[in-house]
């Protein structure tokens, strides 16, 4: 690891980008956290299941859930205050629903906007960085299966997967071309280091992407851009892919070329743990690099997951540590002429 050029204070950190949604982001943030404070989450909102789905039903509001994990990744509050955000009720009519997503909820009533809600609630937990969602937008998602049929509503997605044994041919919004968040899309334009961080494909990364104002914002960027791969393929939304299956997937989402780089694991996995996910339809993702090198991206392969309670997982600590080591390596630092600024910038 290089890791001697991060000992200057986080304060001092590169501006890095999270987009995603679910737990791979938040995962993520709590190992970039430590080296750097400036830090944007763009998170999706097109999550309708849970207490998430429960809320945005009854409230008419965007879902809170990906968001909330999101600001609990990257609290300095005190340790009860993150234990009451992350508690959930376990009866009555709140059961299953939890304490955060209320509060944020509660937020969104009484200010002018959802991300004003968020940002009224990262200055409660004193956040480190922002998270913004992509939109302010009430939008749903609606996929489109390879046989033909359709269906709206992220939840429902996996259940007619299953049902049909279908690959995705690709997912949309409704309403369609909801506007980005001002502020995500100029966190993207000022960012030296900009991630598509590991989650599900088309319910987590994707919808990002369909957001008016994202994929320009990414493409216009000369900063160092890369996607984390996940390590296995995940039941119900992307068996049988493999690594350039995923960045298709994107590319197709987006525009080609959006990004050259992609992280991939390399570290070997316990086979009693692979042969459990496996009776579940969910195998490691298959490296064919030399596919990935003829859509343009160069795979990264480094010793990024851990396995924890028999559950694979991205390693926070080994993640950011990759990521800041290669950030490094292939940035170099550009004064601009007209500003005197100093900004980093992607090796050619």
């Amino acid at each position: 690891m290089e890791n001697d050029y991060y000992r200057v204070a986080p304060e001092n950190g590169p501006k890095i980008v999270v987009i995603g949604g679910g737990h791979g982001q938040s995962t993520l943030l709590r190992g970039l956290k430590l080296y750097s404070k400036n830090l944007t989450a763009i998170v999706a909102v097109t999550d309708d299941g849970g207490g998430s789905g429960m809320l945005r039903r009854d409230l008419d509001m965007p879902p809170p859930g990906d968001i909330r994990n999101c600001m609990e990744a990257l609290a300095s509050a005190e340790p009860i205050m993150s234990q009451l955000m992350g508690y959930r009720f376990t009866e009555g009519t709140l059961s299953g629903q939890s304490f955060g997503n209320l509060l944020l909820a509660a937020l969104n009533g009484i200010m002018p906007s959802f991300d004003r809600a968020v940002a009224g609630l990262s200055q409660v937990l004193a956040i480190t960085g922002r998270v913004l969602p992509v939109t302010n937008a009430n939008i749903r998602l609606e996929a489109e299966f390879e046989n033909g049929r359709k269906i709206t509503g992220e939840s429902g997605i996996c259940q007619m997967k299953r049902q049909d044994n279908c690959r995705i041919r690709c997912v949309r919004l409704y309403p369609g071309h909801p506007k980005a968040l001002p502020e995500a899309v100029e966190a993207i334009r000022e960012a030296d280091l900009i991630i598509l961080a590991p989650g599900s494909l088309y319910t987590s990364i994707i919808p990002n992407l369909l957001v008016d104002g994202i994929v320009d914002a990414i493409s216009d960027s000369d900063s160092m851009k890369i996607y984390i791969c996940n390590v296995m393929t995940e039941s119900g939304e992307t068996e049988g892919y493999t690594v350039s299956d995923h960045i298709q997937a994107i590319f197709n989402h987006s525009c080609h070329g959006l990004f050259d780089l992609c992280m991939v694991n390399s570290a070997s996995l316990p086979r009693i743990v692979e042969q459990r996910y496996a009776k579940e339809g969910s195998i490691p993702v298959f490296c064919d690099e030399k596919v990935c090198a003829r859509l343009g991206v160069e795979l990264v392969l480094r010793p990024i997951c851990t396995v924890e309670n028999q559950l694979i997982r991205h390693n926070p600590g080994h993640v950011a540590s990759e990521l800041m080591a290669l950030y490094r390596q292939r940035t170099i630092r550009v004064v601009e002429e007209n500003t005197g600024l100093a900004r980093n910038r992607m090796e050619k």
